[in-house]
């Protein structure tokens, strides 16, 4: 239990449904979508069609989703994997005969085709009991009246400014008078909602199809993109099998490749092979561990996941306690190494999370996001649709298995998660911060079964992660631990930005109620009821 002298919040529990998302708006359509009727499906997607409404900068329609639906009685979740692909025309040789040589955040090559709208409207299809019309109607009159901007919202909103501006309609719809709304402002976005309206009314092709899709390849085109109208209509999401490892005793679910999902698997092994770690969540051992495990999980990222159906990703090998005993013999416990080595090869070879439990015992964890703040930063001007960025996850080099070609998908970073005790759902859960999430995933299992603390202790609890050659501390790691880890060797520096966020709902079989918690990084909460 957490010391109420202090500031912060305690989780909320109660008996029938619980969501947790990073804006009230989005939690509380979940809970109103749950009180009439509907599913844990129906409520995932009714809140996230509203942060993409009120959450612009971290998501949207024109960007991938991935979910895990664990339901009542099954071993293992359902996974969906709603990643968009690359255009057709879109291969290595091409790029290299044009002179590109890497894919630029605000390039038209830096976006694949959006997968969300896909995702959702299958999964509607598969596991929900309501239309596109219901649970689109929150989203839709949010984008239309108009909604408060939160202050988390404004602060990344302003911060995003100048990426805005660098595309005419980007600027027309999201910098109203030329700037960035700010907190406790009302801004409608009627394009938007324009859009929304015809894909409750058409479904997904009101979307891949007809005059969104011919606005969106205008506006890629235009700008040099190789996207052509097949490329949208052809966009398909699919059903994959989730992979898992045992854990402090529940069973972690995670997606496989193209997803970074794996990453997470491959600490939660390593940090099993150490045991406690110092005295505390916050101790100086406990970072540092954390991230030489994040600098070897993340180069084995690197070098082998990919799209699966188009490149060779030893995911058996990556989860093989052979591979996890190897990696922890590299690290020491008492300083850093410059140099871990090379990743071990098989012989022969800014988003938003949210999840929802409904009265029935089905269990979403859903993630939908854009990528980068704002993703690419570009925006078709008639249908109000934001681009993500996810083409900047692939390689252009014709070696490495993620590098792009046709019809593929590249490395995303969007990672839901599942924990099963018993062989019933224990914890959905997730962690936004791009490369973070994986590492956040371990974080908040770490901080609740090695070290007792509530969901909400787990999401509060500081964060250090190591990232493009830096060990980036939040400004509440404490200073003699900062201090400490530099001491080890870590080339550390305080995150100026606030980092990511994450959801969790838990279930407790035994007493019949859920245990919710929402990541004060955002504006958001949990709800139940």
């Amino acid at each position: 239990m957490r010391n109420f002298h202090y500031p912060g919040r305690s989780p909320v529990i109660t008996r029938n449904a619980m969501c947790a998302t990073s804006h009230p708006l989005a939690s509380l359509a979940a809970i109103e979508m749950l009180r009439s009727g509907g599913n844990a499906l129906d409520a995932a997607i009714t809140a996230t069609a509203v942060l993409c409404v009120v959450e612009p900068a971290m998501t949207g329609i024109g960007g991938d989703c991935f979910a895990l639906i664990a339901k009542p009685g099954m071993k293992k979740p359902i996974a969906m994997n709603a990643s968009g692909h690359a255009p057709k025309a879109a291969t290595a040789d091409w790029y290299a005969k044009a002179g590109i040589t890497t894919l630029p955040m605000q390039s038209p090559h830096a976006v694949t085709v959006p997968g969300a709208i896909d995702g959702w409207a299958r999964l509607l299809k598969d596991h929900g009991t309501r239309s596109f019309a219901d649970v689109l109607a929150p989203a839709i009159e949010t984008a239309e009246r108009g909604f408060v901007v939160a202050p988390r919202i404004a602060f990344d909103w302003a911060s995003l400014t100048d990426k805005l501006k660098a595309n005419p309609a980007a600027t027309h719809h999201l910098l109203p008078g030329g700037r960035a709304p700010k907190a406790g402002e009302v801004i409608a976005l009627p394009a938007l909602a324009a859009t929304l309206k015809r894909i409750a009314d058409k479904g997904r092709d009101g979307f891949y199809t007809g005059e969104v899709a011919e606005d969106m390849v205008t506006e890629l085109k235009a700008l040099g993109g190789l996207h052509t109208l097949e490329d949208f209509a052809v966009q398909a999401c699919s059903y994959v099998d989730p992979i898992s490892v045992a854990y402090k005793g529940v069973d972690v679910w995670e997606m496989p490749p193209n997803n970074q999902g794996v990453v997470a698997l491959v600490m939660l092994k390593m940090l099993n092979r150490f045991g406690r770690l110092g005295d505390g969540p916050q101790s100086v051992e406990r970072y540092h561990v954390m991230m030489e495990a994040v600098r070897l999980a993340y180069a084995m990222r690197d070098k082998f996941v990919a799209d699966p159906e188009m490149a060779d990703v030893p995911v058996d090998h990556m989860l093989s306690d052979a591979f996890a005993d190897e990696l922890v013999s590299r690290i020491d416990r008492k300083v850093r190494k410059p140099d871990l080595g090379p990743i071990p090869v098989p012989g022969g070879t800014d988003t938003t999370y949210l999840t929802v439990v409904d009265k029935d015992g089905m269990a979403v964890s859903f993630i939908n996001s854009i990528f980068s703040g704002f993703g690419s930063g570009i925006m078709a001007r008639k249908s109000g649709v934001l681009f993500q960025n996810r083409g900047q996850g692939f390689s252009l080099d014709p070696k490495h298995p993620n590098c792009i070609a046709p019809g593929k998908r590249p490395m995303h970073t969007l990672v839901p998660a599942m924990a099963m005790r018993d062989g019933k759902p224990w914890a959905s859960f997730g962690v936004m911060g791009g490369n973070l999430q994986p590492a956040g995933h371990a974080y908040v299992l770490s901080n609740m079964l090695e070290y007792g603390l509530d969901p909400q202790e787990a999401l509060d609890c500081s964060r250090v992660f190591f990232e493009h050659g830096t060990c980036w501390a939040e400004h509440s790691v404490p200073e003699p631990v900062y201090r400490g880890l530099a001491e080890l060797g870590h080339p550390m520096e305080r995150k100026v930005d606030p980092w990511g966020g994450g959801q969790i709902v838990m279930m407790n079989h035994d007493t019949g109620t859920l245990t919710g918690a929402s990541d004060p990084r955002k504006d958001g909460c949990a709800l139940g009821y």
